[in-house]
């Protein structure tokens, strides 16, 4: 046993080999929360004007809270410098960092998961402290519902069903309107044979849907409920014959007709003595349920963690990088980049060697990392991958790195190198006659050109990027070009048009559970530009929105543009919280909007 810090639930340093000096001030657990959590050690003074600006003397209280911090630790630890730098005793263990940062396994031993950060605590130490403080809590949220997400497919992938069932009934409660959730829960009562616990989880979520948001559930909890048993034919040639006529067909584009086979051919294998057989149908299986149909992410990832399991079982290690890509993709969509993250950084070094899983994982960090605004190493990643996509003649991977390096670009403002990137995007598509992406780069291209103030331009480019997007029914592309139509509309004087094409951008967007939460984001970014603009009613709301979300999430930019329209509101220290925060972002663009703000 060794020292455990607890910042979730009510803080406490817990050491079983000495007494523990117990804070005095609330604003000592605010401390030493903020420099766990920093990103990087944080300037002395900057901390001091933070928690202490109130203060007649704030250097100097924080020396007292500082010193509190190095009593409660114990010898073990360092603390001090400028900027400040703590270190934890060696073994010392921090529930915060094991949630964010650890497997499943290991998190599922933090004692308060799923509790607030700094429960029941309220510091006196201003708005800016506030804000901060509020953000963390949302993301450490998002973390715990997250890692008891990953919990429940993992046992259930393992056989522990009631394991499981109680993980995802604990992630549901947190956050209770996300389909994702709610369908596991009623896919556990199922497989569990409790038809009468599924029915009720179905109609209560159902129910709550009506009343609070007047829709119906989507695809992912309907394809839960009404999911039959597969078939229970065997024969390991026929399973194999499936895997090929369900690849064929998703090739054709018949995406119902080859889930059936490939559902069918996972059943066979699974009654076959193969479990090489058994791991490469669940792979097939999962990358058309996550890359070909829409909303059934969900089921994917569950498949993908049986195969996991199997990869492991066989030491298959570039199978389990593949499919550590994958779950890293889906979590990157949800906005759950610490997840992501790992998986894509183990994926790297599993499949060390293989040109396929490092230009998937390259350019999934990369993407990770360019919508937490951490530009750089977005460019870092994105431009490895495009570099290597080339080279090995993986055009998908390149055409996909391209348009995220012209996206970078766009939010930086680098206009001339995101027309490049985008040209690139686009002959990538072109070459592949990648259909389901060939709306993408148009749709960004037509951003770039409004930015250029071509406003006939960006009209021919986003009709075209949306009438494309609409054909092959993809969310992300049909919303981010309603996006683009919308601010050209507002650019030609029809106001109303444009808030009616925004509502249209959102309810596109995420029509489906495996939506991309950033451009949800995004839209919501446009709407409060229009809304502080044009005086609308529910501008507020959508600001509370856009701060909630980029807060539990991390993207940063998003965060302070929501801090900017705050300010533009009258909301007391969003400004200076938007300046602090802005310092950190490589971004010309987003600094000249907060100086402006």
């Amino acid at each position: 046993m060794s020292m455990a810090i607890r910042l979730l639930g009510h803080p406490r340093i817990e050491d079983p080999a000495r007494a523990v000096y117990r804070f005095r001030s609330q604003k000592s657990w605010a401390l030493l929360a903020y420099l766990l959590l920093a990103d990087r050690p944080p300037p002395r003074r900057d901390v001091a004007e933070l928690l202490f600006g109130s203060a007649d003397d704030p250097l100097g209280a924080l020396r007292w809270s500082l010193a509190e911090i190095r009593r409660g630790l114990g010898d073990g630890a360092t603390l001090g410098g400028d900027p400040l730098t703590l270190h934890i005793p060696a073994g010392a263990t921090v529930d915060v960092e094991i949630v964010t940062k650890s497997d499943w396994r290991r998190a599922l031993a933090v004692i308060d998961l799923g509790s607030e950060l700094l429960e029941g605590m309220a510091p006196q130490a201003g708005a800016s402290f506030d804000s901060w403080l509020a953000a963390e809590r949302r993301r450490l949220g998002a973390a715990s519902e997250a890692i008891l997400h990953e919990a429940a497919l993992g046992l259930r992938s393992q056989g522990d069903l009631p394991g499981a069932l109680a993980c995802a009934t604990r992630a549901a409660r947190l956050n209770p309107w996300d389909e994702n959730l709610q369908a596991l829960v009623i896919r556990l009562h199922r497989q569990s044979g409790d038809i009468t616990a599924a029915r009720e989880a179905y109609d209560s979520y159902r129910a709550g849907l009506r009343e609070e948001l007047g829709v119906e559930p989507g695809q992912a909890v309907e394809s839960a409920w009404r999911e039959e048993p597969l078939e229970a034919r065997t024969g390991t040639s026929v399973a194999v014959v499936l895997i090929e006529a369900g690849e064929a067909a998703v090739s054709a584009g018949a995406v119902t007709v080859g889930l059936s086979s490939l559902r069918s051919a996972v059943a066979m294998a699974d009654r076959s003595q193969s479990a090489e057989l058994r791991l490469r149908s669940r792979l097939v299986l999962a990358e058309t349920l996550i890359h070909s149909a829409r909303g059934l992410d969900e089921d994917g990832i569950s498949t993908l963690h049986e195969g996991a399991l199997l990869a492991e079982s066989l030491g298959e290690a570039l199978a389990l990088a593949r499919i550590q890509a994958e779950l890293g993709y889906v979590d990157f969509l949800r906005a759950r980049y610490g997840r992501a993250t790992r998986w894509l950084s183990e994926s790297l070094v599993g499949g060390a060697g293989d040109d396929d899983v490092n230009v998937r994982a390259l350019m999934y960090l990369g993407s990770i990392e360019s919508d937490r605004a951490e530009y750089s190493r977005a460019v870092e990643h994105l431009r490895a991958a495009a570099t290597l996509a080339e080279e090995v003649g993986l055009l998908r991977g390149h055409a996909y790195a391209t348009s995220m390096l012209g996206r970078v670009h766009l939010m930086t403002g680098d206009l001339d190198a995101a027309s490049d990137e985008l040209s690139l995007s686009m002959g990538s598509c072109e070459a592949e006659h990648w259909l389901s992406f060939l709306p993408g780069p148009p749709a960004l291209l037509g951003v770039f050109l409004l930015a250029r103030a071509d406003v006939a331009g960006a009209t021919s480019a986003l009709e075209h990027a949306f009438a494309r997007a609409c054909q092959v029914g993809d969310p992300c592309w049909e919303g981010i070009s309603a996006r683009g139509l919308a601010l050209v509309a507002d650019a030609a004087g029809d106001a109303a048009g444009a808030f009616a094409l925004l509502d249209e951008a959102g309810a596109r967007s995420s029509r489906v559970a495996d939506a991309y939460v950033w451009l949800d984001a995004y839209i919501l970014d446009a709407r409060c530009a229009l809304g502080r603009r044009h005086g609308h009613p529910e501008t507020g709301a959508w600001v509370d929105a856009l701060s909630s979300l980029a807060e539990r999430t991390g993207m940063r930019e998003l965060r302070v543009r929501a801090l900017v329209h705050g300010a533009a509101l009258g909301r007391a220290g969003d400004a200076e919280v938007a300046a602090r925060l802005a310092e950190a972002i490589e971004s010309p663009i987003l600094r000249a909007l907060v100086a402006a703000a």
